[in-house]
């Protein structure tokens, strides 16, 4: 996820079920050549969860760098793409990669080559994708970062011009991971632990990963009827310990108590709350509204 799965989230997340955690997407580029980008980008806590870090990136010589300085403190690299944003394809990043599957190749045979260097052989490379109108392009994309070495391969069951208010397409994903020699994970429209389930069912992939349903309801992988109250408070708890940018803050609990599709029209917060917690300008006030919504006093 582009800005939001940052260190507070991640820890939130695996406490709830998560088995394998992703960093947001970080620029190699600018990562390589800046401090405070690395500062900014990337951070760890002593109990981590298991993390990959995805990057935007089309150099080899690039990856390899950030490889270089990022394997010693992550369980493996991961090549977006599947962003769909303007100005990621602009760039030839995220899903414009999709058109350039030697280009690919080369990411993921720089990037194995970087890790081998420094006796890296149990951290991974892999991809996430997104397929094509016609799925023997997409067939033809898996064979050849297969054949560079890639270890495993997410899938996107949309295009890049397939709105997300659109089902994704699990027969697709079907298809293509059958083509695949390596463990596959489905990504798209999990919001639940049934989804996860009927996902499995349908496609026959080896794993599942959520983004969306889990910013609405990180405890998503523990199931149950939606976001918890519980839930936000140990986020909260992390997001203090692990300092976050404040409007991340806002923005994910806007997701938690207000949109989460499980809860069949039901929210943690009104309408009118909601507006009301917006409104908070840092965090102490932040907080102290969250206490007074759930009438909690704090010694």
């Amino acid at each position: 996820m582009v800005r939001y799965s940052k260190l507070a989230f991640r820890e939130t997340v695996a406490q709830y079920g998560v088995d394998l955690t992703w960093t947001p997407m970080i620029l190699a580029k600018e990562f390589n050549r800046s401090l405070a980008a690395r500062d900014s980008d990337f951070t760890l806590s002593p109990n981590s969860p298991p993390t990959i870090v995805q990057l935007g990136v089309n150099s080899p010589l690039e990856i390899s760098r950030t490889t270089l300085l990022l394997s010693p403190y992550v369980n493996g690299i991961d090549i977006n793409c599947g962003c769909p944003q303007s100005w990621a394809c602009a760039e030839t990043l995220g899903a414009a990669l999709m058109h350039k599957r030697d280009l690919v190749a080369s990411l993921v045979t720089s990037a194995k080559q970087a890790l081998h260097s420094l006796n890296h052989h149990n951290k991974t490379v892999s991809v996430k994708i997104r397929i094509h109108k016609d799925l023997r392009e997409t067939v033809d994309f898996v064979r050849t970062v297969q054949e560079a070495g890639v270890d495993f391969i997410t899938i996107h069951g949309r295009m890049r011009s397939t709105p997300s208010s659109q089902p994704v397409n699990l027969e697709a994903i079907k298809l293509v991971a059958e083509h695949c020699s390596v463990p596959t994970i489905c990504n798209g429209d999990v919001f639940s632990l049934e989804d996860v389930e009927r996902h499995v069912q349908a496609t026959k992939v080896d794993g599942v990963m959520a983004a969306r349903g889990l910013l609405q309801n990180p405890g998503l992988f523990k199931g149950g009827d939606g976001c918890s109250w519980d839930v936000v408070e140990r986020f909260m708890s992390e997001a203090v310990k692990k300092p976050i940018p404040f409007k991340l803050v806002v923005h994910h609990l806007s997701e938690m108590v207000g949109s989460d599709r499980t809860q069949c029209g039901s929210t943690l917060l009104t309408k009118e709350r909601r507006k009301e917690m917006m409104a908070c300008d840092n965090m102490v006030r932040l907080i102290d509204f969250l206490d007074e919504v759930r009438e909690i006093r704090r010694l």
